[in-house]
C-alpha cells in the first residue's frame, strides 16, 4: 500500500532486560572483584615477611578470616609463625612437600570462611602445591598472596618461585639494596669464613650470617675474586 511504513516491533523489555543485567554484573565485578594469585618475590631481607603480616593485619582489621602458610623446612624463628625482623609475628600453618593445600583450605573453607589465604616462603613450593593454590583462587574464588625469594644462590630458579612466576595473576617486585645502593637482585651464600660460593645443595636454612643480598654486578665480582669484604672494601660508587 502506498505510504505503508513497517512499524517497528513492540519492545518487550528483552533488549533493555540484557542491557540492565549486563550492567548489574560490571557493577558487581568493580565491587567484588574476582579473587587473584599474587606473587610478590625479592631477594633476602626486603620485609617479605612484614608485607606479609601487614596484608593479614589490614584483612583481619575488616572482620575477615585469613589462614597464614609457611614452610615447616625454615624454623628460624620457631615452628607454626611467620616472624618479621622487626619483631612482628602471626601463628601459621605448616606446609611440607606432602601437604593437600587444596584440601587442607577448602575444610578450613567449610568450617569458617576463609577470605584470603598467605603463604610465606614460598619459593619451597612443589609444582602441584602452586596447582592447587590456583585452583583455591579459581574454584573456591579466595585470593591467594604468595611471598618468597625467587632465585638461589646459584642464580636459578626455586620450583616454588618458577610455577608462581608462570602462573600467577600478579607478579610484585619487593625491592632491596646492595651495598652500593643498586637494586638487590641477586643472593650471595657464605661458608664459615665468609667466603661466597655458588656450588651445594639448593636448600640450606640460614640468615644474615649466611646469605647476603647483592646486585648483579657485585654478585659476579665477589664470586670473581672468592671474598665479599675485599669487594666492599674496593666498592666505589656505582
Amino acid at each position: 500500500m502506498a505510504g505503508w511504513r513497517a512499524q517497528p516491533a513492540a519492545d518487550d523489555g528483552t533488549k533493555y532486560g540484557t542491557m540492565i543485567h549486563r550492567e548489574y554484573y560490571t557493577l558487581i565485578r568493580v565491587l567484588r572483584p574476582m579473587a587473584q594469585l599474587y606473587f610478590y618475590y625479592s631477594a633476602m631481607n626486603a620485609g617479605k615477611s612484614t608485607a606479609l603480616l601487614q596484608s593479614s593485619y589490614n584483612y583481619q582489621e575488616r572482620g575477615m578470616r585469613t589462614v597464614v602458610y609457611t614452610a615447616e623446612i625454615d624454623d628460624r624463628f620457631g615452628a607454626g609463625k611467620v616472624s618479621s625482623r622487626i619483631g612482628l609475628s602471626s601463628p601459621a600453618r605448616l606446609f611440607n612437600p606432602e601437604t593437600d593445600l587444596l584440601e587442607d583450605i577448602r575444610a578450613e573453607h567449610a568450617f569458617k570462611p576463609v577470605h584470603c589465604v598467605l603463604v610465606d616462603e614460598s619459593q619451597f613450593l612443589t609444582r602441584e602445591q602452586v596447582h592447587a593454590l590456583s585452583e583455591v583462587v579459581d574454584e573456591l574464588d579466595i585470593p591467594v598472596l604468595c611471598y618468597g625469594l625467587r632465585t638461589d644462590f646459584r642464580g636459578e630458579l626455586f620450583a616454588g618461585s618458577q610455577y608462581l612466576l608462570a602462573w600467577s595473576d600478579k607478579l610484585v617486585e619487593l625491592k632491596t639494596i646492595c651495598f652500593c645502593g643498586r637494586k638487590a637482585s641477586m643472593v650471595l651464600r657464605l661458608d664459615q669464613e665468609g667466603r661466597p660460593y655458588n656450588e651445594g645443595e639448593q636448600v640450606v636454612i640460614g640468615g644474615n650470617e649466611r646469605y647476603v643480598s647483592v646486585c648483579r654486578k657485585h654478585y659476579k665480582e665477589a664470586l670473581s675474586v672468592g671474598s665479599l669484604t675485599k669487594v666492599q672494601n674496593q666498592h666505589r660508587p656505582c
